[in-house]
């Protein structure tokens, strides 16, 4: 039996994986799988997403050259969220930050404030869009 069987994939076939920066801790960013993308990321040892708005599945940095390489990769104890730990190359987020989680809001609900440097134009990375 494969570690996916014992997975509890929601109703339209996805899990949330949560992608973490082995190095540091910092987490670095949260998409969907299904079946296949996980099945491709265990096989190319590199993230593989179901996109729920373009309806098909992706390499992260396939267009930024942007990849993470997976060093762990682990389930919660319900088997229904992933946590993958890598090595990231580039920015993970598609704005160009290295964390898709570079706002923060304060306790008192204040505007939210960037709280890292953009490591790279979006632009650059996939073209201005129109």
């Amino acid at each position: 039996m494969s570690f996916i069987d014992q997975l509890k994939f929601n109703a339209d076939g996805l899990i949330p994986a949560i992608v973490q920066e082995q190095a540091t801790g910092r987490v670095l960013m949260m998409a969907w799988m299904n079946r296949a993308s996980l099945e491709k990321t265990v096989e190319t040892g590199k993230t593989w997403f179901w996109s729920r708005s373009r309806q098909k599945f992706w390499m992260k940095g396939e267009s930024s050259g942007h990849v993470q390489v997976i060093k762990d990769l682990a389930f919660d104890c319900d088997g229904d969220t992933l946590l993958i730990q890598v090595e990231q190359t580039g920015a993970a987020c598609h704005e160009g930050y290295q964390s898709c989680f570079f706002r923060s809001v304060g306790a008192g609900g204040d505007e939210p404030k960037v709280t890292e440097p953009r490591l790279e134009d979006p632009d650059a990375i996939y073209g201005k869009k129109s």
